[in-house]
């Protein structure tokens, strides 16, 4: 199976390079014959090619590697030990890529904000700015529409969101796919098989995509605040639908990978193109419209609104206080719509704008979060006294496949965080953590796989409120 795997991949890396050298060369036929090219363009071209045609051989050899290695290992002792160091690099590509698209985000959405735009100001500039970083003094120009002449360097802002894009596909596939029965499935919100849910969360993306897409070329798009309201009610709606078919760590992990999905295809289908479009029109010494430039420039702003939220989700797999509440979909739109307020208030302080509601508006929304998952008073009555002894009795039966030192779990290779329950001490240190996961958000075990019952639970509980 792993030869099959890997043989295709190399039958399509050979059609990728067929592909490209096709394509390249009817791109610049189709330059030249209208004789406006240059050698240094067709120079650049080529090189471009190149590199793009490189980018993809390397992906797909690395993509038919870890498959091949995977289906080698699958079943054996190296499996968890694979998927662990497959979490670890491809978790640490995810965030760089991810930091440098963010950053770019957040960067030219300052530029955009902060820009003078009337003071000693050229009639073809829409403003400029002076700034200071790192030791040294820079001037940036921005175009209405576009310079008489395009340089022929032009820095593109693109692979930063393509490559954590596809390093956040890979790490769904390794934290969720590989193992999607017991990750993302459970009997107690709905009976599906790993794989049918595999396939609702891929498809999930591309229906969120073209919802958000006919959203954008709707007549709403010119009402900024209707526009917000039916965006804010999709985007309910998915939070609602995710938490309806997977558990409550997937479902965030899922929203927080459909906005991303979003923001990448924003990248590829919109911003891209339409500079693209823009470039060729002033190279051919036409007047880009530009409609084009404010659709694109519309589309980053919207991606720039979504950073935040998506970037909660990142770290919300380390707070079982959020996606384990009963309303956690609620918990989570009510994160969402005060991270983005927040962002809000950011960019409009960056335009010189004075709010005064905005901001504290913002904070209320994010402490109803911390309200709502509150946890009860009581969650009933203690009549017998309870020692570790039996809460280290159902622990050794419900949680030491995994939080050992020497794990039997098949996923897990080694204790999740570093926490094991080998001995009674193990477990008193951590009581507080054990209170938040297996007491009050039930997010422990893991969907419950071994089947802890409430009664248990409430001996745990009962134990931590006896215990000094």
């Amino acid at each position: 199976m792993a030869i099959a795997v890997f043989i295709v991949s190399l039958a399509l890396l050979l059609m990728l390079v067929i592909l490209s050298l096709y394509l390249r060369k009817v791109r610049i036929n189709r330059q030249k014959e209208t004789d406006e090219m240059e050698e240094e363009d067709i120079r650049l071209i080529k090189i471009s090619s190149i590199q793009q045609l490189v980018f993809t051989a390397l992906a797909v050899d690395v993509l038919a590697i870890l498959i091949s290695i995977y289906l080698i290992v699958k079943g054996t002792l190296w499996e968890g030990h694979l998927m662990e160091w497959l979490n670890i690099s491809v978790r640490l590509m995810h965030i760089t890529f991810g930091i440098a698209w963010i950053g770019a985000s957040f960067y030219f959405v300052f530029l955009e904000n902060a820009l003078n735009r009337s003071r000693d100001v050229r009639d073809e500039l829409a403003g400029n700015l002076w700034a200071i970083h790192g030791g040294g003094f820079y001037y940036l120009e921005k175009y209405k529409v576009a310079p008489q002449k395009i340089p022929k360097h032009l820095h593109w802002f693109k692979y930063e969101a393509y490559f954590t894009w596809v390093t956040g596909i890979c790490m769904l596939f390794i934290v969720y796919y590989f193992n999607a029965s017991a990750t993302m499935v459970s009997a107690d919100v709905l009976k599906i098989s790993g794989g049918t849910a595999v396939g609702i969360a891929l498809g999930s993306f591309v229906i969120a995509w073209f919802l958000y897409d006919l959203l954008c070329k709707s007549p709403l798009a010119k009402k900024p605040v209707l526009f917000a309201i039916v965006g804010l009610l999709l985007l309910a709606a998915f939070a609602y639908g995710y938490h309806k078919v997977f558990v409550g760590k997937a479902a965030f992990m899922h929203f927080g990978a459909m906005l991303g999905t979003i923001m990448a295809a924003n990248v590829f289908m919109v911003i891209i193109p339409s500079q693209k479009a823009m470039v060729k029109s002033a190279r051919q010494g036409k007047m880009p419209d530009a409609k084009i430039g404010k659709n694109a420039g519309r589309r980053s702003l919207h991606n720039n609104y979504f950073t935040l939220p998506v970037l909660f989700v990142m770290i919300s797999n380390h707070f079982p206080v959020t996606f384990g509440n009963a309303h956690a979909w609620i918990v989570l739109m009510i994160i969402t719509l005060g991270t983005m307020g927040v962002k809000h208030y950011l960019n409009i302080t960056e335009q010189g704008r004075l709010s005064v509601w905005v901001l504290p508006a913002s904070i209320i929304v994010l402490l109803a979060a911390v309200f709502i998952t509150a946890p009860p008073k009581t969650a009933g009555l203690c009549d017998d006294k309870v020692d570790i002894v039996q809460v280290y009795a159902i622990v050794q039966n419900r949680c030491i496949t995994c939080h050992s030192t020497k794990p039997t779990d098949k996923f897990y290779t080694t204790p999740p965080n570093g926490v094991v329950y080998d001995a009674p001490g193990d477990i008193i240190k951590v009581k507080d953590k054990i209170l938040q996961r297996v007491v009050l958000t039930k997010s422990m075990p893991l969907n419950n796989q071994t089947g802890m019952t409430d009664a248990e639970r409430d001996i745990i509980r009962c134990w931590i409120e006896q215990s000094p």
